[in-house]
């Protein structure tokens, strides 16, 4: 039987080699995988070998995000130039959101409320750009 790290272990690999199975036949450009520090060599020696474009960026001490997917999706994360998802401006948070494949209609709705948010801690209201 198989210990809970174990299982965490072969989980965590299995969603990342789908993952890679996805982007290998063209169904996302992009991905996102979020996963424990630990398995960050393995990951690395399995995009390395398939030649394919990576960032990872640290999540708090143990854990790390990785990007992977085109060449032309990681220099776009590159040019943020921004470690954190949490430090992306409005704009950047919805191109990353739309190269990752999410549903237009709800990026938008995400968008309009983080500017709107932004605005008023601002001083200024989302309305003013209408009149």
């Amino acid at each position: 039987m198989l210990c809970d790290e174990a299982i965490r272990d072969r989980d965590s690999m299995d969603v990342f080699y789908h993952h890679v199975y996805e982007y290998v036949k063209g169904i996302r450009r992009l991905i996102l995988h979020t996963t424990m520090e630990t398995y960050r060599n393995r990951i690395e020696d399995r995009l390395q070998r398939n030649g394919i474009a990576y960032l990872v960026y640290p999540l708090g001490e143990k854990k790390i995000n990785v990007f992977f997917g085109d060449e032309a999706c990681i220099a776009v994360i590159r040019r943020f130039n921004k470690q954190n998802l949490f430090d992306l401006s409005d704009e950047e948070d919805f191109i990353l959101g739309a190269m990752l494949g999410y549903d237009t209609a709800k990026q938008c709705e995400r968008y309009l409320g983080r500017k709107a948010r932004t605005e008023a801690a601002m001083g200024r209201g989302f309305a003013s750009h209408f009149s």
